[in-house]
């Protein structure tokens, strides 16, 4: 087998003699890149975020900035890297030449005070000046910055930059407004931007890996079956595909494998199909992939994006890792509960379905057995056509829900046909609000009927107090979540 390497800018880099747990931020600092810094070692700062090539959605490769900080080193084996380095023209030396369009408006705009953070919103802007279906409203973006109020809204520019590009970057001393003008004043990349060239070209394929150092292993099997056929032999292993959130045990607490086994790049677990009856989520897709795969056409899940964590960890979080880790504060549970999915269970001696609703048997604790995994998730159709997800937090975005709760009801001629309502946050696990689904189908969608409802839904669950919230509040927002869906619905039939 080929000796695990990485491409950085543009070079091969032996990944050896790194431990098998070593993140990519260590990984490039001790080979002198220290463009990447650590700032939080948790994924919510953004000052180690880096470009990796990834498969693109509209074209064969998209830049996407992950945060070096949680992704192992031996999980880009094969893969290509660009760090704030890298993105400056060189000479034939390697001596740098002119700054990247995006360095150079941070610097002419002052988006750089002691310059800590720098390099990650470089990185992280980089991802989004190459996104291939960003479009200026605007034929002229060169004083975009001081034209940005005049765009659509406060967080799109009139060059079609999305700002949720920076939402998990944090600056402490520009005050974000000299930053958000560099970001709305970019142009387009020019025909002879080497990186925007590459993305017309597939990126490498995922290297199947056997990466042991000390004692410890980094597997990536290529199929399904090796997968399940491993994870039988070694039930011991950490199954990772993003490391969102087993990155953090390595950097928080510590924590080390005797086997880490990477699935993040098995074709089995990264499909997307819309059926007659049904779409079908390949657990290994990133939450950044299925939302521009499916382009608002599942409107709960639409809602959910924005509001799940950052962009830079939606570009390496997946669907089956949020639900694997069985916590009862994930955003996507209560969504995928109001959406009645189910489960596609995968081993060595087959597949099994298992409704969401039956999946979770306590405190991170599942209905999974070991050796088993999450292969696909799988949403009936047709899909209610009133839902909402209210994510109740001390910050609008990257932040960790206090509450969260999803509708998907049906309302016929003024009557809850069917009502599915999901909650995080108020249990032990994710939960159904049955007695409020009970207490809304069958009745007149009115204001009577809802606040009844309100009241019951109030008693769902079991919160508790805790540093984020305290239970009477978890309860009140339970109940005034339902009532803003009913203001929200008719307001809409008004207008």
């Amino acid at each position: 087998m080929v000796a695990a390497r990485i491409t950085v800018n543009g070079k091969e880099t032996p990944i050896s003699p790194a431990a098998a747990h070593t993140t990519v931020l260590d990984f490039l600092r001790d080979r002198g890149l220290t463009g990447t810094k650590e700032g939080c070692a948790e994924g919510e700062c953004g000052a180690c975020s880096v470009l990796v090539a990834r498969p693109g959605v509209n074209k064969p490769t998209d830049w996407m900035a992950v945060n070096a900080c949680l992704v192992p080193a031996a999980a880009l084996d094969g893969q290509e890297v660009i760090t704030s380095e890298g993105l400056a023209s060189v000479d034939a030396s390697g001596a740098p030449t002119a700054l990247h369009p995006v360095q150079e408006e941070m610097a002419v705009r002052g988006g750089s005070q002691c310059g800590y953070c720098t390099p990650g919103f470089i990185c992280s802007m980089a991802s989004e000046y190459y996104r291939p279906d960003r479009c200026a409203h605007s034929a002229d973006t060169a004083d975009a910055a001081s034209e940005s109020d005049s765009g659509s809204d406060s967080e799109h520019g009139p060059n079609g930059f999305d700002l949720h590009a920076l939402s998990g970057n944090l600056c402490r001393c520009t005050g974000y407004r000299p930053i958000r003008d560099a970001a709305f004043a970019v142009g387009s990349p020019t025909e002879d931007d080497v990186l925007a060239r590459r993305r017309e070209q597939s990126p490498p394929e995922a290297a199947a890996t056997e990466y042991t150092q000390d004692g410890s292993a980094f597997l990536r099997p290529g199929t399904l079956a090796e997968t399940v056929r491993l994870l039988r032999e070694r039930p011991e292993a950490v199954v990772v595909a993003g490391s969102t959130d087993w990155g953090v045990e390595v950097n928080i607490r510590s924590r080390r494998a005797s086997c880490v086994v990477a699935v993040d790049r098995l074709p089995e677990l990264r499909e997307l199909r819309v059926e007659s009856g049904h779409i079908e989520i390949g657990a290994a897709q990133t939450l950044t992939e299925i939302e521009r795969r499916l382009d608002g056409s599942v409107p709960l899940l639409a809602e959910l994006f924005p509001q799940f964590a950052s962009r830079l960890i939606r570009n390496s979080a997946t669907l089956g890792g949020n639900l694997g880790t069985g916590s009862p504060i994930g955003d996507s549970p209560p969504v995928l509960l109001a959406l009645e999915a189910s489960l596609l269970l995968a081993d060595a001696d087959g597949e099994r379905e298992v409704p969401l609703a039956d999946y979770f048997t306590g405190y991170r604790q599942s209905v999974r057995r070991p050796g088993e995994l999450i292969r696909a998730v799988r949403i009936p159709l047709p899909l209610s056509p009133v839902t909402a997800f209210h994510k109740i937090a001390k910050r609008r975005f990257d932040d960790i829900s206090s509450v969260a709760v999803a509708f998907a009801l049906d309302i016929e001629d003024g009557t809850v046909r069917k009502a599915r309502i999901g909650l995080g946050g108020v249990a032990a696990t994710p939960v159904r609000a049955l007695s409020t689904e009970a207490a809304l189908e069958g009745k007149a969608w009115t204001a009577q009927t809802v606040e009844a409802a309100a009241r019951v839904l109030r008693a769902e669950g079991t919160p508790m107090d805790d540093h984020r919230a305290s239970a009477g509040y978890r309860s009140a927002m339970l109940g005034q979540s339902l009532l803003k869906l009913y203001a929200q619905t008719t307001e809409a039939v008004s207008s």
